[in-house]
């Protein structure tokens, strides 16, 4: 790759040469993470090797540095795990209140503060791009485009229903609820080839119903994008323009078309091999219990934690690393 970027013909074609250029920076990352760990990892053995009598202090640091390499090395071994078509790529990540009314809105707004801070604390940038407020609190749905190195690989596992059991904060009796939402993840694909005929999209446009100031609010600027033939549709009402909203709102849709595509292709390989597993799509991932007892658990890798409010702050990674190692 780095023979074909050296020659002078290379930038002719610039769309191919940035695929190619982010492709070889990419693989460099890699073989140097690589590199990096394993430099380490001679020079500590080398200093053991040169003890010629224990020596408390420098045993110490080198335990200390160690400890700093066995972390690095799980964090590697964690990138060769996402490792497919689509892993590195930004993701379209949304969030639906189920049934169960202001408790479920609830819920869902709980669910997308605990992911905009674990995204934060991971340095992935945030977009949310259309959004439905629940009649009394929270929010019925809401979709994000969420940027950065492998922002799906690590999100794609949280697909699924999330439970909550709770004592609910808007009952008078003060009894215990238990409410459900699901969260999707599927892969940004603007590389990837999707026929969308103009005659298969109806696109609608209204006035954005939330926050945005008085411009927003008086123009029709907020587009949602219909795909005729799957009924699958794509809202965007984040930018003052309609023309910037209906961009944002087709690249929504392409990347649930891909997926629909994608899902289609799995049931059709279940059927050649016959009901051997069931297909997890949609089914209940995670059971978070407030009342009586304090516990999360994730239901397919049995790691759990009675640090209910670090979770709920944004520390998922033992969740999120631990079904990624798992699968």
């Amino acid at each position: 790759m780095e023979k074909e970027v050296s020659q002078p013909s290379f930038w002719q074609n610039k769309e191919r040469a940035q695929k190619i250029l982010t492709q070889l920076n990419q693989l460099k990352s890699t073989v140097e993470s690589w590199t990096k760990l394993k430099k380490k990892e001679e020079e500590l053995c080398g200093l053991l090797s040169l003890m010629e009598e224990e020596d408390p202090r420098l045993l110490k640091d080198i335990s200390r540095d160690a400890r700093t390499l066995k972390t690095e090395i799980d964090n590697l071994e964690l990138a060769t795990v996402l490792s497919g078509s689509y892993d590195r790529h930004n993701a379209i990540f949304s969030v639906h209140s189920g049934a169960g009314g202001v408790e479920a809105c609830d819920w869902a707004s709980m669910l997308l503060r605990m992911y905009l801070r674990w995204m934060e604390k991971r340095g992935f940038k945030t977009e949310i791009v259309d959004v439905v407020a629940g009649q009394e609190a929270g929010i019925k749905n809401v979709t994000l485009i969420v940027s950065g190195d492998y922002a799906y690989g690590y999100l794609k596992g949280e697909a699924g229903v999330h439970r909550l059991v709770r004592i609910s904060p808007f009952d008078a009796n003060k009894r215990r609820h238990t409410s459900f939402a699901s969260v999707d993840a599927i892969p940004e694909v603007e590389d990837v080839e999707i026929e969308v005929r103009d005659e298969d999209l109806r696109i609608d446009t209204f006035r954005s119903s939330g926050p945005g100031g008085q411009h927003m609010q008086k123009t029709s600027s907020a587009v949602r994008i219909t795909h005729i033939p799957t009924n699958i549709t794509a809202s965007c009402e984040s930018e003052r323009s309609q023309s910037r909203n209906k961009e944002k709102a087709m690249k929504v849709l392409r990347a649930r078309l891909f997926e629909l595509e994608q899902k289609k292709k799995k049931e059709e390989i279940q059927k050649i091999r016959g009901n051997l597993e069931r297909i997890a799509w949609g089914s209940q991932i995670r059971s978070y219990v407030l009342e009586p007892y304090q516990m999360i658990k994730d239901l397919r890798t049995n790691i759990e934690t009675s640090n209910i409010q670090a979770v709920l702050d944004g520390d998922l990674d033992m969740f999120i690393e631990g079904y990624l190692k798992k699968n």
